[in-house]
């Protein structure tokens, strides 16, 4: 069936320009580089933002560098993280506030639903690959490669995509509904955008959202939504 909803009117994707590649620098240095590449947005929607990160050392080091720019900002923005206090309990404070933004991991990524302009700002932190050492993951993979398939490309990047398409999802709920989603990992860009050989399948999974690379685009969209192009 054809979606209601008409994506590219009511959402715009935001990979920033200046965000390094993820295996390139450390964790710490990545997630500071992302909230100061978001905080912009993040003040424009005035908070109401998710962030959806991969792991919970950067869900906690996203929390702490959010918690301090909005401090050295004299903003008021109330940050909830997740386990410091149980999920239906933090999503009923962040309705409640109406300027919070919400940090968490994997379990935030699905089965949400908030919508109107309560949750305006969708930050996804990395594209979400299985961890490495996990073994179940690498059970599988050894079991693919074994049957004569890629396993990366078979079962690693397929699942990936459908995780960073539920986090997505968090984002446009009702036909009324806008909203700006980043995604802070250039991969999810083709290699022809100075992503990644698999950007395609990314994206592809993604809905069809306008897409930019420039902070100017995403706030001539949020800020006159009736003029941009």
């Amino acid at each position: 069936w054809r979606s209601p909803l008409d994506y590219a009117e009511q959402a715009m994707l935001y990979v920033p320009e200046r965000m390094p590649d993820p295996k390139s620098v450390e964790r710490s240095e990545y997630i500071e580089r992302l909230i100061e590449e978001c905080w912009p947005v993040i003040d424009m929607v005035g908070g109401r933002t998710f962030v959806l990160c991969t792991s919970l050392s950067a869900m906690s080091r996203a929390a702490e560098v959010l918690r301090q720019t909005i401090s050295d900002n004299g903003r008021g923005y109330p940050v909830y993280v997740q386990g410091e206090d149980g999920r239906r309990r933090l999503l009923e404070k962040y309705r409640r506030d109406g300027n919070a933004i919400l940090v968490g991991s994997m379990s935030f990524w699905e089965g949400i639903d908030i919508k109107g302009e309560m949750l305006s700002l969708v930050v996804i932190d990395k594209l979400p690959f299985a961890p490495v050492g996990d073994p179940v993951q690498e059970a599988k993979a050894s079991w693919i490669d074994e049957q004569g398939g890629r396993a990366f490309w078979d079962h690693q990047v397929p699942l990936a995509a459908i995780s960073l398409k539920q986090g997505a999802g968090r984002l446009i709920r009702s036909e009324t509904d806008r909203g700006i989603l980043i995604i802070g990992d250039r991969r999810v860009l083709p290699k022809r955008w100075g992503g990644s050989a698999y950007g395609d399948v990314f994206l592809e999974s993604l809905p069809p959202y306008c897409r930019t690379r420039r902070l100017d685009r995403v706030m001539d969209f949020w800020l006159h939504p009736d003029s941009w192009s």
